[in-house]
């Protein structure tokens, strides 16, 4: 498959083949990459949303108010749910919404979100991931508007050179992973991702190395 690779500078670009990016057919997949994705999701949840039911609510179970007479409808505890600061029914309690996805369905899952990226030229290389000889903002947010003008951009590098980092990190649309750290659900989550040329071949060697 061939992707674009461009320049440190990002003033050049050139298409190169890469012979071990995945490949696939039709639908196969899919399925494994949306379950991924809901569990990856499903397990950021905390799942500590609490509402007080009847028996631990605040309050005195006398009846506020005789049951006849005082021309107001019957009342038998302040606790009641139609009250204000009353119990609540039915209401969220703590649970835990954790998923658990099986090492080879998150493997597919991974490869086919790689496939996707590559297939839609979602995915671009740069030669490395390297700060200008003047360390400016400037500078660098100047390198990826000619690479990608619009859009947030997720930057993958197996580790980020220092100057670089402190250089980038003020620009709002480009967030960083490490290629180690890389998921299906940042491919997915991101428009556009640009590999450094090491992060790569890091990513395609996990991925080989699963599939034995």
């Amino acid at each position: 498959m061939k992707l674009k690779v461009y320049t440190k500078d990002g003033s050049g670009c050139t298409e190169q083949d890469f012979a071990n990016i995945p490949q696939f057919e039709g639908d196969k997949g899919l399925f494994a990459l949306k379950e991924t994705i809901v569990a990856y999701q499903a397990n950021m949840r905390q799942g500590n949303a609490s509402t007080l039911n009847y028996g631990e609510v605040h309050g005195t179970g006398r009846k506020p108010f005789k049951q006849k007479g005082g021309g107001r409808s019957r009342h038998g505890t302040t606790k009641s749910v139609i009250h204000r600061h009353g119990a609540v029914v039915f209401g969220p309690r703590p649970r835990d919404w954790s998923k658990k996805i099986n090492r080879k369905v998150k493997q597919l899952a991974f490869s086919r979100a790689l496939f996707d990226k590559c297939s839609e030229s979602s995915l671009s290389i740069i030669e490395s991931f390297e700060a200008p000889s003047e360390v400016k903002t400037k500078k660098v947010a100047e390198v990826f508007s000619r690479i990608q003008p619009e859009g947030k951009i997720l930057l993958v590098d197996d580790a980020f050179d220092a100057n670089f980092a402190l250089a980038s990190r003020n620009i709002a649309r480009l967030s960083f992973c490490e290629s180690s750290t890389l998921t299906a659900l940042d491919l997915v989550t991101f428009a556009n991702v640009i590999f450094s040329r090491r992060a790569l071949d890091t990513v395609l060697a996990r991925i080989n190395k699963d599939e034995r």
